[in-house]
């Protein structure tokens, strides 16, 4: 099998590549080209990237690109979880950390910190992330349709950039289906997150989502209506979106 790409709408485009490997190369191929190209006309990009095994095989392809200056490149990430300890392994920080940001040498990377006072810690990432524009936000979509930690039903005009959130069942199982946690109770039942209006404002986003237990939310995210239902519908607002899939995940309509 080839890959393959379509135009959705203005501004989607759906990307599907032989396998997972392939998938993700080909994301990180087109992260890379977007920094670079970014790099010559900015003195620095700023990205935001999800934490999760899904983006494994795109941020591996990340780690090895040539050519990019990441001493430029700012990072953040978009959810995590209250409650867990620190040194926990399946805080996304230090997933991320180890996946990423101490593999490359980033000029800042910000990590979102509940501590003690998770709506405190709310407020300053979002004065951060406001501090300039976001270029790219690489994200991917959750078996309920979630972006971020944005469980359905969401709210796609929310008026808050980061907010605690209470996760629905579905998301809480999905973590220990992912492999992240060995039983249910022990994922956490809040977390911060990034909201929907807040990822859609960065000028670029790319979606990495393999895997057939997220072809139902891909099929309703493309084809079904534009709602809280299924938060990923809201990348079809965005005017520079790339949803890259591969055959598991490919969308059963369409």
């Amino acid at each position: 099998m080839s890959s393959s790409a379509e135009v959705l709408t203005s501004g989607l485009v759906v990307i599907v590549e032989p396998g997972r490997a392939a998938m993700g190369e080909r994301a990180a191929a087109d992260v890379a080209e977007e920094v670079r190209a970014r790099l010559t006309r900015q003195d620095r990009v700023r990205i935001v990237f999800a934490a999760a095994p899904s983006q494994s095989e795109m941020l591996a392809a990340l780690r090895i690109v040539p050519g990019i200056d990441w001493t430029r490149v700012v990072a953040f990430h978009m959810d995590e979880y209250i409650g867990l300890d620190r040194a926990a392994p399946q805080r996304f920080g230090r997933w991320l950390k180890e996946a990423l940001f101490d593999e490359l040498p980033f000029g800042e990377v910000h990590l979102l910190d509940p501590g003690e006072d998770p709506a405190a810690a709310a407020r300053a990432y979002a004065a951060l992330l406001d501090e300039a524009p976001i270029d790219i936000v690489c994200l991917g979509i959750g078996a309920n349709g979630h972006l971020a930690f944005n469980d359905p039903p969401a709210d796609l005009d929310d008026p808050e950039d980061v907010r605690v959130v209470t996760l629905d069942r579905a998301c809480r199982q999905q973590q220990v289906d992912d492999g992240c946690f060995d039983r249910f109770d022990a994922v956490p039942a809040r977390a911060l997150t990034l909201t929907v209006p807040r990822l859609l404002r960065a000028d670029t986003l790319c979606c990495v989502v393999p895997g057939a237990s997220k072809r139902e939310a891909v099929t309703r995210a493309l084809h079904g209506p534009i709602d809280g239902s299924c938060p990923a519908s809201a990348l079809r607002r965005h005017p520079h979106c790339t949803l890259y899939l591969e055959p598991e995940s490919r969308p059963v309509r369409g």
